[in-house]
């Protein structure tokens, strides 16, 4: 089955991204595997309060992609699949699509303006290296409109 990885934060180009590869896994009888990264905390005085921190990061991070996985079934009829991994986004993406062959294509969303986002600027510069198509949707796509000439 082709599945559509999607980096899910709470930003507007994170949902655009969900809608799109929503739309493309609909088409092709696919899936979508949504993956919230929670960024690593860099201080480590007090380990049990990094802990701690770390904790609640993922919590909040598997509730946004609960949260965005319900509404996804609802518009869609897709469940899609979750994780939440703790860490360097860069590396876990890259770790993440070398481990799951069943990944048919990267989906991100681009933020608005001149800096596209940390995860674009890396994986556009190292698209022809990736083991799957690279798709970045901007923030404000909207195919829905785009379709009906809006």
């Amino acid at each position: 089955m082709r599945t559509f990885l999607v980096i899910i934060d709470e930003s507007e180009e994170a949902l655009a991204a969900l809608r799109y590869a929503a739309r493309r896994a609909a088409a092709v009888g696919g899936a979508v595997h949504l993956l919230a990264l929670v960024p690593q905390q860099n201080f480590s005085a007090f380990g049990a309060v990094q802990a701690t921190i770390e904790a609640e990061a993922r919590d909040r991070a598997e509730m946004l992609a609960h949260g965005v996985a319900g509404n996804l079934l609802a518009e869609s009829g897709i469940m899609p699949t979750i994780s939440v991994k703790i860490g360097n986004g860069q590396k876990i993406v890259g770790e993440f699509l070398t481990e799951h062959p069943e990944v048919a294509a990267l989906v991100l969303g681009a933020a608005r303006g001149a800096a596209p986002g940390p995860l674009v600027t890396h994986f556009s510069a190292a698209a022809g290296t990736l083991p799957c198509p690279l798709y970045i949707v901007p923030a404000d796509y909207d195919e829905m409109a785009r379709e009906h000439g809006v």
